[in-house]
């Protein structure tokens, strides 16, 4: 199985003690990175510069194991940075140097014809709304359009409402963005949080049903600790992390178990429980992309055989 997944990569500097250490990150290219680390044949496609933290992001998606054959690099701009700050409670506060990166063109670096083949090639294409939100309206329309036309030959579109007010004009244009996007989508990551600041949907089982209506096949909506909800039923945290270190790329980590086990064949509860594990396992180390390690990147085909693909 191959996965195409759209969207920004990031340097990411993290405040440890008195220091701050670099690093990456970025939603969509963590959960491109947790795909890859489990196996699952993964193309990032986006655009970057030729500067240093460029180089610096290109060699760690690389080390991944991530394909690059859809990364553009421009020399007119630089990648995007993120300060990271963490509270007592893990939860995050970022500071962000993104407005001119090279990401936001990433449409036109790579060119339309080329992003449509590298989409089409693939059995599933992964992006979200953070995506669509760092895009010149045009542009946010030919990636639509491109998700659409592989919708229609049979592929799977994944998506994850993940909604961030700073980076859009109006929560208006978010909406409608949003709304965009949930119909050419046939497998959807939403957060119950982010669905309630940017709809006012507040209930698990609407987010589910405005989503299913809107042409979504499968949903599965993310609660953070409290686990995930699948088909109307909740696939509860194995383990509940009573005191998070840094809850940074915990969807993005959920996303990526997610979508793994799925395209391995499991069912969606089991996908699910798979990525509430991986979840919990990165709420519990520093940085968006923890350092690999064997026991979250286990097996993921189940005993009988089969595919959502």
């Amino acid at each position: 199985m191959r996965v195409l997944a759209i969207g920004e990569g990031m340097v990411e500097f993290r405040r440890e003690d008195a220091c701050w250490r670099q690093a990456h990150g970025g939603d969509v290219v963590n959960t491109a990175i947790h795909l890859a680390r489990f196996g699952i044949e993964t193309e990032f496609a986006t655009a970057i510069g030729r500067d240093d933290f460029s180089d610096f992001l290109a060699a760690q998606w690389q080390g991944e194991g991530l394909d690059l054959s859809c990364v553009a690099r421009s020399p007119a701009h630089e990648c995007g940075i993120y300060f990271i700050a963490t509270d007592e409670r893990g939860e995050r506060s970022f500071t962000y140097r993104r407005s001119d990166s090279a990401a936001r063109r990433l449409v036109p670096l790579i060119g339309k014809d080329r992003l449509a083949a590298a989409a089409q090639a693939a059995q599933l294409i992964y992006t979200s709304l953070v995506t669509l939100a760092i895009l010149p309206d045009q542009d946010r329309s030919s990636l639509l359009d491109i998700l659409q036309n592989c919708r229609e030959a049979g592929g799977q579109v994944a998506f994850d409402s993940n909604y961030r007010p700073a980076l859009w004009e109006s929560p208006e244009t978010a909406r409608r963005w949003h709304e965009a996007a949930l119909g050419v989508a046939t497998i959807g990551l939403p957060t119950l949080e982010d669905e309630a600041a940017l709809t006012g949907v507040d209930r698990c089982e609407d987010v589910a049903a405005h989503w299913r209506a809107r042409g979504v096949t499968e949903v599965a909506v993310k609660m953070g600790a409290a686990g995930a909800m699948i088909a109307g039923a909740m696939v509860p945290p194995q383990v509940v992390v009573s005191r998070p270190l840094d809850t940074s790329g915990a969807g993005d980590a959920f996303n990526g178990a997610y979508l793994a086990h799925r395209l391995a064949g499991a069912s969606a509860a089991e996908a699910a429980a798979a990525g509430n594990r991986l979840a919990g396992w990165v709420v519990q180390r520093r940085g968006a992309i923890p350092a690999a390690e064997a026991e979250p990147y286990g097996r993921t085909q189940p005993d009988r055989a089969g595919s959502i693909l």
